[in-house]
């Protein structure tokens, strides 16, 4: 824990907090769910970064593998997805795939 603000070292850190499991599914492991005073603010953090968007893709995924989504539904998500993390990074979109 960090002594200044009594925040872990993993704090916001996707790979540490919210881990791909054996099955291919991200879990919170153990000691992060049960032990951790601030494991909502975390885990918060974590999605809400950029690599939080990789999550959120992954969702996706598995909704249009598993024909929960439409392909259209599926194109929408992943160009909100990929707007969210240009905003993120600050850098400006190529364009790809836009109207003029």
């Amino acid at each position: 824990m960090n002594k200044e603000n009594d925040i872990p070292e993993c704090f916001g850190n996707l790979e540490k907090v919210f881990p791909m499991g054996n099955k291919g599914l991200r879990q919170t492991p153990d000691d992060c769910f049960f032990h951790c005073p601030v494991k909502t603010r975390c885990l918060r953090q974590a999605i809400g970064s950029k690599d939080g968007a990789k999550v959120e893709e992954e969702v996706i995924d598995r909704g249009a593998k598993a024909g929960a989504i439409t392909f259209f539904e599926r194109w929408s998500r992943k160009k909100q997805v990929h707007k969210r993390k240009m905003e993120k990074n600050n850098t400006p979109d190529s364009g790809v795939g836009e109207v003029p």
